[in-house]
């Protein structure tokens, strides 16, 4: 009987040995390349992530090549056409054109341009500023240097975000580069208060707490324990923001505090066209609509960027 059981156990460590070297060997290549599976999975499970990411890559390649697309690239700069203004939508003109004479396609699509390199430099102003004092907030919870920070950042809270930029914005020279300090002094305080209360749940977690005992430095138990934990809600919420910057910025551009003519810009040109309602309502609507098509793009996109980031298993709901 002793004999059977030996013998079972020997065949049985003998298949489990087996089994291990017909086991394939995953290599890093495969093993970034099945994550990047699912993380595509969870991002496209939802259409509208799909439709948010097109719509983002076909703003971002118009506004690259938007000198080689464009009918008219004359017309975004200081053009004049008297004999064709005002001209509603049609086959020469596919939107119509201003006050000017100049193709709203065209300076459409070259508005995209400043729209999105608003967002970019606001965000990668705001982003670090906002993250690095909310993560430090948080982390020395109950200290002089969390009350500081966070008294600081109620104050810039408690003030509407449009009204501030409009305040910033007014007493500085109107142009493009000044309306991005002003909607980056009021955007970095949105991604403290994000952070903090991360950074401030995960300060009281074991990982955190084992590496403090096992002598680890402050800068790194910051930046390599706690900011890692951070990265994802910050990321999807970046997504999110490019819309409303541009919104932000086209509100300035609405009332003559953004970027100056001739230079193309969207909130620029609602404005202008407005004033010719409702005859030539072409001036007003098609900007308008290109702004709303901005911000649900990056939206629906950050959507996805949340789903493929998130902790679960991107299974279908």
């Amino acid at each position: 009987m002793i004999k059977n059981r030996d013998a079972e156990i020997k065949k049985a460590l003998a298949y489990e040995a087996k089994r291990k070297e017909e086991r394939p060997v995953t290599s890093d290549f495969q093993k970034r390349l099945e994550n990047l599976k699912k993380a595509g999975h969870k991002f496209f499970r939802n259409k509208l992530s799909g439709v948010g990411l097109a719509v983002v890559l076909l703003i971002i390649l118009s506004a690259i090549f938007a000198k080689y697309i464009t009918p008219y690239p004359a017309h975004a700069g200081a053009y004049v056409d008297f004999a064709h203004s005002n001209k509603p939508p049609s086959a020469q003109f596919l939107l119509g054109t201003d006050n000017m004479g100049r193709d709203i396609l065209t300076r459409i699509i070259f508005s995209f341009r400043g729209a999105l390199y608003m967002a970019v430099i606001v965000l990668a102003i705001a982003v670090p500023i906002g993250v690095s004092l909310g993560i430090l907030g948080g982390y020395l919870k109950g200290t002089i240097v969390d009350t500081l920070i966070m008294r600081i950042t109620d104050v810039f809270l408690s003030v509407p975000a449009l009204l501030l930029a409009l305040a910033v914005a007014s007493v500085l020279k109107p142009n493009l580069t000044n309306a991005m300090m002003a909607v980056t002094l009021m955007w970095w305080p949105w991604y403290t208060r994000l952070v903090y209360g991360m950074a401030t749940s995960c300060r009281n977690e074991n990982f955190v707490i084992s590496a403090g005992l096992i002598g680890a430095s402050k800068a790194h138990i910051i930046f390599k324990e706690i900011l890692p934990n951070c990265l994802s809600a910050v990321f999807t919420k970046m997504a999110l923001d490019v819309g409303w910057v541009i919104l932000i910025g086209a509100t300035l551009s609405y009332v003559g505090l953004g970027e100056q003519p001739p230079t193309p810009s969207l909130g620029q040109m609602v404005s202008d066209g407005a004033r010719y309602l409702p005859d030539s309502w072409w001036m007003t609507v098609f900007p308008s609509i290109a702004i709303i098509i901005i911000i649900l793009g990056f939206n629906f996109m950050g959507d996805g960027i949340g789903d493929m980031l998130s902790k679960g298993d991107g299974k279908d709901a």
